[in-house]
């Protein structure tokens, strides 16, 4: 656990996220209501919809033809298939965009509440529900995801999350998008649950790890050069620095 919590203390989206839900957790207190409870519960529930939604349609997305664009998504989300285990690569290279997309749906949520409750009410309601309900979901989900690749003796709770989410990686990579404990309902529910037979027939062990392209795309072969990352022997991919942060 020591491993997995020094990893997730030093990520950059986290350290902008806690202010915001640390300010939640005070007004939850200050303006305690019961509802207030219903709406962290269901900020929580709207998070791990979201976790499967942008897994599923936008890190795996058609791979861009814009170069630039592609390098975004190699940083967001291709470079973690090809590096599974290299904490530079557990989030994207942009720390601020969840604190971006929480802003929007505040604001968004705010609109829609404030003719039923008022403008105060309806502002600290959505305010209660993402920054301190989604945003503990989004914690929880990137424990999960860094307890996964972290290689540290594990429990039946890790061995149990450790099992389902390196299935994506390295058996079928269009399956099994949620990574949160507990969260496979959601693959179930949209017809994404890992199936074995699926699996079989769609792997091809040449481009597993680069999530169905061909590791010499010229996309991919420039995307690494991007962040420093080179061939060797073998057919093995080493990273020569760091991937870039913002």
């Amino acid at each position: 656990m020591q491993a997995t919590l020094a990893i997730l203390i030093n990520m950059g989206t986290l350290h902008r996220l806690f202010p915001f839900w640390l300010a939640g957790i005070v007004a939850l207190i200050y303006w305690f209501s019961p509802w207030l409870l219903l709406a962290i519960c269901y900020g929580v529930l709207a998070q791990f919809f979201v976790e499967y939604a942008m897994h599923r349609f936008l890190l795996h997305r058609e791979p861009p033809t814009d170069q630039g664009v592609f390098n975004e998504l190699y940083r967001s989300h291709i470079g973690h298939h090809e590096f599974p285990n290299d904490a530079e690569f557990f989030t994207g290279g942009d720390h601020w965009y969840p604190l971006r997309f929480g802003t929007i749906s505040f604001i968004a949520h705010s609109l829609i509440l404030w003719p039923f409750l008022g403008l105060g009410p309806a502002a600290l309601t959505a305010y209660v529900a993402l920054y301190v309900g989604s945003v503990s979901a989004y914690t929880f989900y990137e424990y999960c995801h860094t307890l996964a690749h972290v290689n540290v003796p594990k429990g039946w709770f890790g061995q149990r999350i450790t099992r389902t989410h390196l299935a994506h990686h390295f058996q079928d990579h269009e399956a099994t998008y949620h990574v949160s404990f507990g969260m496979n309902w959601i693959d179930r529910l949209f017809g994404t649950k890992h199936d074995a037979q699926k699996a079989r027939a769609r792997y091809d062990r040449d481009t597993i790890l680069s999530m169905g392209m061909d590791p010499e795309d010229l996309r991919l072969v420039t995307a690494r050069k991007a962040f420093g990352i080179t061939k060797v022997p073998r057919g093995k991919l080493t990273r020569t620095q760091a991937p870039q942060s913002q």
